[in-house]
Order: C-alpha cells, then sequence, then structure tokens
C-alpha cells in the first residue's frame, strides 16, 4: 500500500475512541485539539461521543496531527492506537 493509500484509509478511519486517544496521546485538551483543527471545542466533543465523525479536510487534519505526534494508529486495527490513562482535563459540553 502506497503513503496516500494508507493516508485516505486512515482519514476515513476516525471514530470516537480513536478521536480521544489521539487527544490523549497528544496531551490535549478539546480545546487545544479543536484550536489545532481550527474548530470548534463542541465539535470536538461530539466526535468524541460519536455524535458524528469527522470527515473531509478534519478527517486529514486529524491524520497528520495523528503523524505530527508519532500516535500508533493503523486502520482497521483496533488494537493498534491503545493509549493508557485517563484524562483529567477533558471538557464537557
Amino acid at each position: 500500500m502506497d503513503v496516500s493509500e494508507d493516508r485516505r484509509r486512515r482519514d476515513e478511519s476516525w471514530d470516537a475512541e480513536t478521536i480521544r486517544r489521539l487527544r490523549r496521546h497528544a496531551g490535549l485538551s478539546q480545546q487545544a485539539l479543536a484550536e489545532e483543527l481550527n474548530a470548534r471545542q463542541q465539535t470536538v466533543s461530539e466526535w468524541e461521543r460519536g455524535a458524528y465523525a469527522p470527515r473531509g479536510t478534519a478527517a486529514r487534519l486529524l491524520t497528520r496531527v495523528a503523524e505530527d505526534v508519532a500516535f500508533p494508529f493503523r486502520p482497521g486495527d483496533p488494537g493498534s492506537n491503545q493509549d493508557e490513562g485517563t484524562d483529567e482535563d477533558d471538557e464537557q459540553t
């Protein structure tokens, strides 16, 4: 699989738990991740609750953030993105 195919698959694979794990891995609050993505904190919260999934540019930006912070993420392998600990900085909407 070439790099662009792998990135496309990642872009399509963002679910609530994976987004939460990425954010925790990066050490970011929902607000800080939202700022990285030029989105609202409420949007990140909705993604993490599974209200809806990121698409298009937002999904591509999540993939870029994951690459920047060396987030261990392989599409289709739910065990590949395990991250330890809890996040005391989760924000509620």
